[in-house]
């Protein structure tokens, strides 16, 4: 059904999945967002010279390097996974359609196994060793890496004493910061995704007569 849709209408269920954190499900979307929420809230911190600080507690140099840990894993099981089976005769050799529309059949797999979500665009002939191997290996890091990583956060954050709001805290329940979450989750998600994107669906909507 998947493989039906329009190279523009493909982008949705794409980037829901890419950017990984809606609400819903098995929970990653909670998860994602806080981890999230806490990137923002350092980049805050970077603006105006102080210690961020989230929840009542700091956020320091080891919350950052678990924090861009479960990031950048994200991005690397799929965007690599998906160069690779462009490389190998068994992956695209399970490509039913070349050109653009191939590249987002394979790039939708790898999305769909990372997100831990389980659709496809079935025009890929992906029930052999191969792919069942290569999707298996991304379902198992794209659940357990990040969700290690945060529970790391959580107990660093945990050992920290609390520190006592004070007039120069930045607030976290409020508009500004919600815009600011926003952004951030739209930017990083563009600078990781945006160019495989253009070379899928966008490319594959330019083409079309």
């Amino acid at each position: 059904m998947h493989d039906t849709q329009t190279p523009l209408g493909s982008i949705t269920p794409l980037a829901l999945m890419m950017l990984n954190n809606v609400f819903g499900g098995k929970g990653v979307g909670l998860v994602n967002m806080l981890m999230y929420a806490i990137l923002a809230v350092f980049f805050c911190g970077l603006m105006v010279g102080r210690t961020p600080e989230f929840l009542g507690r700091k956020i320091e140099a080891r919350e950052m390097k678990l924090i861009a840990v479960a990031i950048l894993i994200h991005p690397l099981i799929i965007l690599v996974p998906t160069a690779a089976s462009f490389l190998t005769d068994m992956g695209q050799g399970a490509i039913s359609n070349p050109g653009y529309h191939g590249l987002t059949q394979v790039l939708y797999e790898y999305v769909s196994a990372a997100a831990n979500n389980g659709s496809g665009f079935e025009g890929l002939a992906d029930n052999n060793t191969f792919w069942n191997m290569m999707t298996g290996v991304v379902m198992l890091l794209g659940r357990y890496v990040s969700i290690i990583a945060l529970l790391a956060v959580a107990g660093s954050l945990l050992r920290k004493q609390p520190v006592p709001e004070t007039i120069g805290t930045f607030r976290t329940d409020n508009g500004l910061f919600t815009g600011i979450l926003i952004a951030t989750v739209l930017i990083i998600g563009a600078l990781t995704f945006l160019p495989v994107i253009v070379l899928g669906p966008i490319a594959e909507h330019l083409t079309l007569r």
